[in-house]
C-alpha cells in the first residue's frame, strides 16, 4: 500500500483477526511506520484501546454521525456528549444535583466538563479510576459507604464492584491495593475531583 505513495492510507480493522500479543506488537509497528513515512492514515477499529493508543485524533461515531473528534486524552477525559463518555471506557452513573457550575454527588462537589450546564437533577458520569476505596477505621453507614461484591483481576490493575445499597459503583485500582478487598469487605468511597460530564436521562447517554 505504501509503494504507490498515497496521500491518504485507509486501514480498515487490519488487526482484528490477531491474538492480543501480536496485535499489540503490530499496532506499535504500524504507528512507527506511519510516523516515519508521514502519511495521513485513517485507522478504522472497534477496539477502544487500539484507537486511543495509535491515533493523533480519535473520532467517535454514533448512528453514522461523528459525536466527537479530538486528541485521545481529550476524548477520554473530556467527552463532548454522554454517548462518548459511556462508549469510550467504563463509566459510573451517579445521581446528583447541578448547582453553580458543579454537580453535587452523594455529598461531594465535582467540577463539570461543561460548567454552563443548566441547574437541576442530573446523572454524573464518573470514571472508575476516579474512585478510590478505603477500609481504615470503623465505617458507619453513609452515602459513600458500601460493600465489595466482586473484584476482577486485570493484571496491573483490578476492577472492584461496590454495592452502595441503591447503586453499584466500579473502582479501578492498582492490584496491590485491590487484592485486600475481598467480597464482603466494607469500604468508603472517595471521588477524585476530575471534571465530569452529566446526562439528564438514560436516552441522552445512548
Amino acid at each position: 500500500a505504501l509503494a504507490i505513495q498515497p496521500k491518504v492510507l485507509l486501514l480498515d480493522e487490519p488487526l482484528s483477526a490477531l491474538d492480543a500479543k501480536v496485535r499489540s506488537r503490530l499496532r506499535d509497528e504500524i504507528r512507527r511506520v506511519q510516523l516515519e513515512v508521514g502519511i495521513t492514515t485513517l485507522f478504522v477499529t472497534h477496539d477502544q484501546e487500539e484507537a486511543l493508543a495509535i491515533a493523533d485524533r480519535v473520532g467517535v461515531m454514533n448512528a453514522g454521525r461523528i459525536e466527537q473528534l479530538g486528541p485521545p486524552v481529550e476524548v477520554y477525559s473530556r467527552p463532548a456528549t454522554p454517548f462518548v463518555a459511556s462508549f469510550v471506557g467504563l463509566t459510573n452513573r451517579l445521581a446528583g444535583m447541578v448547582r453553580g457550575g458543579a454537580v453535587e454527588v452523594r455529598g461531594i462537589r465535582l467540577p463539570l466538563v461543561q460548567p454552563e450546564a443548566p441547574e437541576g437533577p442530573a446523572v454524573a458520569l464518573v470514571r472508575p479510576e476516579a474512585v478510590t476505596l478505603t477500609t481504615d477505621g470503623q465505617l458507619a453507614s453513609g452515602p459513600l459507604v458500601g460493600i465489595v461484591i466482586a473484584t476482577a483481576f486485570l493484571g496491573a490493575t483490578s476492577r472492584v464492584t461496590v454495592d452502595l445499597g441503591d447503586v453499584t459503583v466500579l473502582a479501578q485500582l492498582p492490584t496491590s491495593e485491590a487484592s485486600a478487598l475481598t467480597a464482603g469487605t466494607r469500604v468508603r468511597l472517595a471521588l477524585r475531583p476530575d471534571p465530569v460530564l452529566i446526562a439528564r436521562d438514560d436516552a441522552a447517554a445512548g
